[in-house]
């Protein structure tokens, strides 16, 4: 069903800047801690926690646990295509790139999942107005990437190419979310796909990495603690919240306002000094979507929501 789009009252105001800084801050809360564990392993932590805490959320609430195995089947490619592919190739390509300039390829995801709504979706097909969108941001991709720096194939490539591996992967989540976890608590499908991938994670950074350990500096676990319980299990709680009050497109200005509280975060922290041309591709990138979501063209008159 569609849904009209909502206007956005003050207190969603509040509460999508607020989740604006949660995610914005898992970048270099993320970097923070790739300084003294594994990416995987930093992947692993993340899950886990936050499946804690999302598992405890629910008996909380005594929300319906799904019985279904291919319920839970669901979950675990959600949980795949959602967290585990897109949180190890981010953090892996975050390694060799700067937490701002990741978070500006992250903006990408919203481009890519119109795409993937065109090709899965009949009633997505991809009008002029949604066109003009995608062709801006891949041409913000683009340039922010730099198209000569892909010809050398150094790390500094291969970490921005996994990055926007892990936007395709995101994409492909919604598509995957729309076909087969519709109908159920938001709350018990993030705790269900948190679940899927903590139990590959977890075993896989055991196995390459080595065990995982828990001594490590208060730095570390400041850091873990932010982007698990913060940036991942409050951040999932906050999102449904704020989408039931804003609506999906509204919701969208996240993938905007995400990236310049991480460019600043990396500058202040990390020291970062972007390239310019990572200011241009993010300025396309914020032109196409708005294009995608009717702020520019037309009135946004309404957003599609998730069916039911």
């Amino acid at each position: 069903m569609s849904t009209v789009q909502k206007s956005i009252s003050p207190r969603a105001w509040i509460e999508l800047a607020i989740l604006s800084f949660l995610w914005g801050g898992s970048f270099l809360s993320v970097r923070i801690a790739l300084d003294e564990i594994g990416f995987l392993t930093a992947v692993a932590h993340r899950v886990g926690w936050a499946t804690l805490i999302l598992w405890g959320y629910v008996l909380l609430r005594r929300l319906p646990i799904p019985r279904d195995p291919k319920v839970w089947g669901a979950f675990f490619v959600m949980g795949m295509l959602a967290n585990a592919v897109p949180f190890c190739l981010m953090a892996w390509g975050q390694l060799h790139i700067e937490t701002g300039l990741t978070s500006i390829l992250n903006a990408a995801t919203a481009i890519f999942g119109v795409l993937a709504a065109a090709i899965f979706f009949a009633d997505e097909r991809l009008t002029p107005r949604r066109i003009i969108g995608v062709l801006l941001g891949f041409f913000g991709v683009a340039t922010a990437i730099g198209l000569s720096s892909l010809t050398q194939l150094d790390l500094r490539s291969l970490g921005q190419l996994a990055v926007i591996g892990g936007t395709m992967s995101y994409a492909l989540a919604g598509v995957w979310a729309r076909k087969r976890l519709t109908g159920l608590t938001p709350q018990v499908a993030a705790a269900g796909m948190l679940t899927g991938s903590s139990l590959v994670m977890i075993p896989v950074a055991w196995v390459i990495e080595g065990p995982i350990s828990l001594n490590l500096s208060l730095t570390t676990w400041a850091a873990i603690g932010y982007y698990a319980i913060f940036a991942t299990a409050i951040a999932y709680l906050m999102y449904y919240r704020v989408l039931e009050m804003a609506g999906v497109g509204n919701v969208a200005l996240c993938t905007l306002t995400i990236a310049p509280v991480a460019i600043v975060l990396g500058a202040l922290f990390r020291g970062e000094d972007l390239h310019w041309q990572a200011y241009v591709g993010f300025a396309l990138l914020a032109l196409g979507l708005l294009i995608l979501q009717g702020w520019f063209g037309r009135k946004p008159v309404q957003d599609r929501a998730r069916r039911a």
